[in-house]
């Protein structure tokens, strides 16, 4: 990779110059249900609003903007896959993109009605990573690199930014982890645009890979990391993500599966969203009552995806 470096805020404004159009600037709404069952000023930035319903529409855009090849390689749970294969699309290249064996049904769906060509190997991340790299190495293609990639945290970024201009006063962001391109981004944009908020991550406690890292002071792999928010569970952050969480991120939060399932249940009763299980992570950890006092009286929590299995939201709304 060329640039090696994370991304300052002049990036992040570029990469918001090349996403528009393309990417929305998704709304930012106070939850009046949920401030008053939590007894704080409750706002939802709301990802699952994107073209393809999940933030990673932001970084894979960004980063096919500057990528010169024909073809483009991918690893992904899901969502990243469907942003790359929407991006490919859009500037007319080839695009493959490598799965677990066991993918979410309507992702995989998803990515393939974007016409890219979809490879299933391994049940960890950092063995479809291999695989990609061996494709790349034979074919001469470009990685996209779900989250540890300057553009793709730039690209992430453009979030951050939205939320310092949709709201003036808040205290703190809280925002799912994966990779963490996510929070990197959103946590270089707030050092810059609205240094006083605190940012802090939420992950499974089952792929816990953020909270191990920050306890060991450098980068750690979490073993068989598994939960039901399939877009969590890279066994580790990369170089770049924990340089930038080291940096920037306040704390982080680990929720588990009947967590996850408690607070999306909640967030579609009471603020009439859909979140898939990444995307409630933040409210897990909230109503869960997780330490959260650190958090401040106004709060924003990323909702990161909206790309839930009809199979799971059917259970959630009957159970």
């Amino acid at each position: 990779m060329e640039n090696r470096r994370l991304p300052a805020l002049a990036e992040i404004e570029a990469a918001q110059g090349r996403i528009s159009g393309v990417a929305v600037r998704t709304p930012l709404v106070d939850s009046p249900a949920l401030s008053k069952r939590f007894g704080r000023e409750v706002y939802l930035k709301l990802e699952c609003f994107q073209p393809i319903r999940v933030f990673k529409i932001r970084g894979a855009y960004n980063k096919m903007a500057q990528t010169k090849e024909s073809s483009v390689v991918a690893v992904s749970s899901g969502n990243h896959g469907i942003a790359t294969a929407f991006s490919a699309r859009a500037f007319g290249k080839k695009c493959t993109v490598i799965l677990p064996e066991n993918p979410v049904q309507e992702k995989a769906d998803a990515i393939a009605e974007y016409g890219a060509q979809i490879l299933k190997f391994g049940k960890y991340h950092n063995e479809r990573e291999v695989k990609a790299n061996e494709i790349v190495k034979e074919t001469g293609a470009a990685l996209i690199h779900p989250f540890n990639d300057p553009a793709i945290i730039a690209g992430q970024g453009t979030c951050g930014l939205e939320i310092s201009e949709q709201l003036s006063d808040f205290d703190s962001v809280v925002v799912p982890v994966g990779g963490g391109g996510l929070i990197s981004g959103i946590a270089i944009a707030m050092n810059a645009k609205k240094p006083s908020a605190k940012i802090f991550g939420a992950e499974p406690a089952t792929a816990a890979k953020l909270e191990a890292s920050m306890k060991a002071g450098k980068l750690t792999s979490v073993q068989d990391p598994h939960s039901i928010a399939d877009g969590l569970i890279p066994p580790s952050m990369g170089d770049l993500t924990f340089e930038a969480c080291s940096k920037y991120v306040d704390g982080v939060f680990t929720v588990s599966d009947e967590e996850i399932l408690a607070a999306m249940k909640l967030i579609i009763k009471e603020a009439r969203i859909f979140p898939e299980p990444s995307g409630a992570a933040g409210i897990a950890a909230l109503l869960a009552g997780r330490d959260t006092e650190r958090l401040g009286k106004r709060i924003v929590f990323v909702i990161s995806g909206g790309n839930v299995s009809q199979k799971l939201l059917g259970q959630i709304l009957t159970s």
